[in-house]
C-alpha cells in the first residue's frame, strides 16, 4: 500500500529585518548533530512567531523547574506575562539566568528498521534574563503585537487595559541575544542492506 507525503505548513507571520546572529558560547552551541544547528535570527524568529508557547526553565529553592507559557516576540525582545506578584514573576524579577525553549515535529520519518526511525523537527534554546516592563507605552505596545499577529488590527477594535488589569498583570522582556536554532528536514536513512524488506517507509505527519 502506497501512502501520500503530507507537509505541514506552517503558519507565515512577517518577520522584521534580523541582526546579528545569535551569540553562542559553550552552554548554547549544539554539539550532536551540530550541521542541523544555525545562529541566524531569521528561524529561530519564524518559529517563535509560529508557536507562542516557550518552556522556560529556571531554578527555585535549588531545584530546576519548567513552566509552559506563552511569549512572543516584538523586534529582538522575547515577552511573557503573569500574575503580578505571583511565583513566577519573582522568579522572573530575581535576574536569575533563564533557558527558554520551543520546538515542534512537524512530521515523523519512518524508516525500514526500528533503530533509524527519526523526526523531522525544529527546535530553539535561548538564554537570557528577563527585565520587568514598567511602561506603560511599551506594555500596550507589547500586548498589541501578540494580539495582532493572531488577529490583524484586532487591537484597535478591543478594549485596551484598564487600571486594575495593568496592576494584576506583571509583563517581562527578555532580550533575545543568545541561542540555537536547530532542525531536520528530509527523508529516512536506511542501512543498504534493510534496503530490500518489504516494509514502507516515508515521512508522515505529526
Amino acid at each position: 500500500m502506497s501512502r501520500k507525503e503530507i507537509t505541514d505548513t506552517p503558519l507565515s507571520l512577517p518577520l522584521s529585518p534580523p541582526s546579528s546572529p545569535l551569540s553562542c558560547c559553550p552552554r548554547s552551541r549544539v554539539k550532536r548533530a551540530a550541521r542541523r544547528a544555525s545562529y541566524d535570527r531569521a528561524p529561530a524568529y519564524a518559529l517563535i512567531d509560529r508557536l507562542k508557547t516557550a518552556h522556560v526553565g529556571f531554578v527555585e529553592d535549588g531545584e530546576p523547574r519548567i513552566i509552559p507559557i506563552t511569549a512572543w516576540r516584538l523586534a529582538d525582545d522575547l515577552y511573557l506575562h503573569t500574575l503580578s506578584g505571583g511565583r513566577l514573576a519573582q522568579q522572573l524579577a530575581s535576574g536569575q539566568q533563564l533557558c527558554i525553549s520551543f520546538a515542534v515535529t512537524n512530521q515523523w520519518v519512518m524508516t525500514k528498521s526500528a533503530f533509524h526511525h527519526s523526526a523531522n523537527y525544529e527546535s530553539l534554546v535561548l538564554f537570557g534574563k528577563a527585565e520587568p516592563v514598567t511602561d506603560e507605552s511599551e506594555f500596550d505596545a507589547a500586548f498589541q503585537a501578540i494580539i495582532d499577529q493572531i488577529e490583524p488590527g484586532r487591537w484597535e477594535q478591543v478594549r485596551a487595559p484598564n487600571t486594575k488589569e495593568r496592576k494584576a498583570t506583571a509583563l517581562f522582556r527578555i532580550p533575545i541575544e543568545e541561542g540555537a536554532f536547530k532542525s531536520r528536514t528530509g527523508g529516512p536513512g536506511e542501512e543498504p542492506e534493510d534496503m530490500a524488506l518489504p516494509v514502507w517507509h516515508g515521512v508522515l505527519p505529526a
